[in-house]
């Protein structure tokens, strides 16, 4: 299965603890395609989207349209998760591109990764040219990098 960073799918989110979104609801993919699509990896990274209005960098808005939100919506950063690829229910389509941005903002913030060094979509890029997994340079995807040393 391929999906873009950005697609709205509808994921079924329980058994849920505390706090964590409850439900069938939509969400936004956030994990490298290529790590998706590859069946070794049965795991996706999402992030819940609400109804209810959010402030900040941690709950960017979601327009209705394309993506498949019928109403104004909002992506909760703070609620980022891996998800069994068998949670997926329905796909949809993607948000358009700055509202992934201001996703990709958040989750620098959230992550405390260095926004200094570039965008988080630079890095996904990068990676995405190193493969999935394994150290750069590596034909071996389960290389460590002290493999790699000697």
């Amino acid at each position: 299965m391929t999906l873009e960073r950005g697609t709205i799918v509808v994921l079924g989110l329980d058994p849920t603890v505390g706090h964590e979104r409850r439900g069938v609801r939509p969400c936004v993919v956030v994990s490298d395609p290529g790590v998706v699509a590859d069946q070794r990896f049965p795991l996706i990274g999402i992030i819940p989207v609400t109804g209810t209005a959010g402030e900040g960098a941690l709950y960017p808005a979601l327009s209705p349209g394309e993506s498949g939100l019928k109403k104004r919506s909002y992506a909760l950063v703070d609620q980022v998760r891996s998800v069994d690829k068998r949670r997926i229910r329905r796909v949809f389509g993607p948000v358009a591109p700055d509202q992934l941005r201001a996703i990709d903002e958040g989750l620098a913030l959230f992550l405390g990764l260095d926004s200094e060094s570039g965008s988080a979509g630079s890095e996904s890029a990068e990676s995405s040219a190193q493969g999935p997994v394994g150290v750069e340079g590596s034909s071996d995807p389960d290389a460590r990098p002290e493999d790699e040393a000697s």
